[in-house]
């Protein structure tokens, strides 16, 4: 009965691998399709590079690790975002319609504000540690 219920589960459990390495394998290939065409992006990963060790040394605990790792996680996310709405639009053809230049300013504001918001949690946690 064991053996049954082993042998029916191989085929889901190779069905999951397989969607888990393709999933990944797409993902992947858009972060590297984003890095390749989008200067924002690499602009956003260099800082982010650099922003990494400084969160190690301004932290003062875990929670402060979180935000200030999170926020540049999440400015990087809403680039993605952001760069797969553009490329969209762009495959509509290169004429400006008003809709398809909405959706590009609604994604640039996504992103403007994540890196607000990423301004303001590494400033709160900058004062915290060294001005308050």
């Amino acid at each position: 009965m064991v053996d049954d219920a082993r042998e029916s589960s191989q085929p889901h459990d190779s069905l999951l691998k397989r969607r888990l390495f393709d999933a990944t394998r797409y993902s992947l290939q858009g972060l590297r399709a984003c890095f390749r065409h989008e200067e924002a992006f690499r602009t956003e990963l260099s800082l982010a590079l650099v922003l990494t060790p400084a969160a190690f040394w301004v932290a003062d605990d875990a929670r402060d690790l979180v935000l200030l790792l999170g926020v540049q996680v999440l400015v990087l996310i809403v680039e993605l975002l952001n760069s797969g709405i553009e490329a969209v639009v762009d495959l509509h053809g290169s004429e400006r319609k008003e809709l398809a230049g909405r959706a590009k300013d609604l994604g640039s504001a996504a992103v403007l504000l994540s890196m607000g918001l990423c301004v303001l949690v590494w400033a709160g946690v900058l004062w915290e540690r060294f001005g308050g």
